[in-house]
């Protein structure tokens, strides 16, 4: 495989966690929400670099999280733009040239685990764009502003998209860069080759890879973690 840097974006605010701090700094079976996003990336053979993208004044934070434990993978820890997009660009342009594919995780989806991220980048191999996604079990709707449902979508069709994603990295530059000159915002980093025409491979994600975003996500990932042998 060639080689693959991971790209971990951190410097959202997290405001619906009602927390006085950055949620990535919050306690997760006694270690920051971070540590354990990052603790994945860093033991895994796959991985040959970490660039972390925090909020600017959460530098020091993560830096002193990231001596700590020792996570010697970590090549840069740079702060983030206005927007998660403007953050991932940011941290893809921190990685050396030697990274060829780029795998993008959320700082705070830390219940993947290390066999579950190997699998994907195996099983991703052959594809210049791959995400982790699990289908929906709700009925979705879709509405007009007004709240009048104009549709409702087959289920089996739809999937609700995780991280990680991989990408080949001169593809995922293009159309990052492509996006900043032209002011286009996507929901996440597959949605900017979508736009531009390339084709996304969705491989199969985990239920317990959620992203904490409430008191409650938060409360249930020390519950998974809980079931684990081995959380950190």
């Amino acid at each position: 495989m060639v080689n693959v840097g991971a790209v971990i974006p951190a410097a959202g605010l997290g405001k619906r966690m009602r927390a006085e701090c950055n949620k990535q700094f919050l306690s997760l079976a006694g270690f920051p929400i971070i540590a354990h996003t990052i603790q994945v990336f860093q033991l895994s053979n796959f991985i040959s670099e970490i660039v972390i993208v925090g909020a600017r004044n959460d530098i020091l934070n993560i830096t002193e999280i990231v001596r700590n434990q020792k996570f010697n993978k970590v090549s840069a820890i740079t702060s983030g733009g206005s927007q998660r997009q403007d953050s991932v660009l940011r941290g893809v342009e921190a990685l050396s040239s030697a990274a060829q594919r780029v795998v993008v995780h959320d700082g705070a989806r830390p219940l993947l685990t290390l066999e579950q991220l190997n699998q994907f980048l195996e099983d991703s191999e052959g594809f210049s764009a791959a995400i982790t996604a699990i289908p929906v079990k709700d009925t979705i709707k879709r509405i007009t502003e007004t709240g009048l449902v104009v549709e409702t979508p087959p289920r089996e069709f739809l999937r609700a998209a995780q991280t990680p994603q991989v990408f080949n990295r001169s593809i995922l530059e293009k159309v990052h860069k492509k996006a900043a000159e032209q002011g286009y915002y996507g929901t996440d980093d597959a949605s900017l080759l979508e736009w531009q025409g390339y084709s996304v491979t969705v491989l199969e994600g985990y239920s317990e890879n959620i992203k904490i975003t409430t008191p409650e996500d938060l409360w249930l990932a020390e519950h998974i973690i809980e079931q684990r042998v081995t959380p950190l």
